[in-house]
Parts: structure tokens; C-alpha cells; sequence
């Protein structure tokens, strides 16, 4: 059986001592900051807003990810597309996922080894393999803004 790409809400679970269902209320772009407060046993805040800045999501090793211009970086999902920062704590960013997830997931399921599961939003300008034909520029909807929080 094919190891699925991982998501926010199946990467940052609950400690084996709570119930596994313990966080299913948590906003997947959320679960991070739930998780590292249980793993550093301190105080983690979620951003309190939305900044204006965008990032692409990718798959490294089998991974959504997102890169912070911190350096940072953390798993997230595209059923939450936001991402807030757990370093230095830079507000909520609104995340670029390609317009099929599900294709893009099947295409990795393609490549047998895990760890060598990695793709790049051919628009992301930090892609290492820019394609020969450039794709067209990408714009960001300004209807389109992150999840504000509850």
C-alpha cells in the first residue's frame, strides 16, 4: 500500500496519552501550534492576524510544506490553506496550492520511495527547475485573503 503525502492533520497529532481525536476542533493551519506546545511545554501563540504576504506550498520528502522567510518551515494542508509562523512568529500568510492537490498527490504516489517525493508550483519563483516555457505570471486574487481567526 502506497504511503499517502502528509498533511498538517495527520503529521501533528495528539500525545498518546490524550484521545486521537483530541484536536480534530483544530484548524489544520492551527495544529502545529497545538503541537509544539506539547513538545516544548511552553506557551506557543497562533498569529492574531493576516499579513500581506503569499508562499507556495510544495511536497518535500513526501511533505506539504511551506517555507517562512525566517528559514523556518512546517507541514500544512490544503484544507487550510494559511500559515503562521511558529519561529518568529510572522501572521497569518496565505499559501499558493496548485488548482488539482489531488492530481499532484497521485503523481507522487507514482514515485515508490517516500523520500524522494518532491514537487515544486512551477509559478514559485524558488524553484530550483524553472520549466523551459515560462508559466504565466502568477496573481494572487485580492478577494481571495487567509482565514481570519475565530
Amino acid at each position: 500500500m502506497p504511503i499517502p503525502v502528509i498533511r498538517a492533520e495527520t503529521f501533528y497529532l495528539p500525545p498518546a496519552r490524550e484521545p486521537e481525536d483530541a484536536w480534530a476542533d483544530t484548524p489544520a493551519a492551527e495544529l502545529v501550534f497545538r503541537w509544539m506546545e506539547n513538545r516544548m511545554q511552553r506557551r506557543v501563540l497562533p498569529p492574531a492576524t493576516a499579513v500581506d504576504e503569499t508562499y507556495f506550498a510544495r511536497i518535500n520528502q513526501n511533505r506539504w510544506i511551506a517555507d517562512c522567510v525566517c528559514g523556518s518551515a512546517q507541514v500544512i494542508s490544503p484544507a487550510d490553506p494559511r500559515y503562521g509562523c511558529t519561529e518568529c512568529g510572522y501572521g497569518w500568510c496565505a499559501l499558493v496550492f496548485p488548482e488539482d492537490v489531488a492530481a499532484v498527490e497521485v503523481e507522487m504516489l507514482a514515485i515508490e520511495k517516500p523520500h524522494l517525493r518532491n514537487w515544486w508550483n512551477p509559478t514559485d519563483p524558488a524553484n530550483p527547475v524553472q520549466p523551459t516555457e515560462p508559466p504565466p505570471p502568477f496573481d494572487p486574487d485580492p478577494k481571495i485573503a487567509p482565514k481570519e481567526l475565530a
